[in-house]
C-alpha cells in the first residue's frame, strides 16, 4: 500500500488531491454518491501508481508515503484505506466503520482543527 490518507482529512474532504492524481485512485470523488456521505477521502491501494502527486497538494497536510511513515496515532486509518471502494455498500460502511472508531479513540487530536492536526501526530 503506497499511500495513506489520514485523519486531518475527516471533516475536510478537500479535493485537491482528487483534481492532481493522475489514476484517478482517490475516492469518493465529489461525483460518486458515496462523496455526501463519507468521513474522508481514501486512497485505493490497488489503483495507485505510488506518484505522490497528492501529497503537496493536500491542504491539511492528510497524506502520508507509506504504511510505515504514517504516524502510530493514525495506524488504524490505514485499513479504512485499504477497504473502501466506491460502489460497495459493505466496504464503505467497513471503512467509514474504522473511521469512527479511530474519531473515538482519539477525541483528544480530533478536537484540533484539520489545518493543525497533522503537526499534532508528531506529539
Amino acid at each position: 500500500m503506497p499511500f495513506v490518507i489520514t485523519d486531518p482529512c475527516i471533516g475536510t474532504k478537500d479535493s485537491a488531491c482528487v483534481d492532481v492524481c493522475p489514476v484517478d485512485c482517490i475516492h469518493p470523488r465529489k461525483d460518486e454518491p458515496e462523496f455526501a456521505t463519507a468521513s474522508m477521502l481514501y486512497i485505493h491501494p490497488d489503483e495507485c501508481i505510488d506518484c505522490g502527486a497528492c501529497v503537496p497538494a493536500c491542504p491539511v497536510a492528510a497524506i502520508y508515503d507509506s504504511p510505515d511513515s504514517t504516524p502510530g496515532s493514525q495506524k488504524g486509518l490505514i485499513e479504512a484505506n485499504s477497504v473502501f471502494r466506491v460502489g460497495d455498500a459493505d466496504a464503505v460502511a467497513k471503512a467509514e466503520s474504522l473511521v469512527s472508531a479511530h474519531v473515538s479513540s482519539h477525541a483528544d487530536l480530533m478536537a484540533i482543527a484539520p489545518t493543525e492536526r497533522a503537526a499534532a501526530h508528531a506529539k
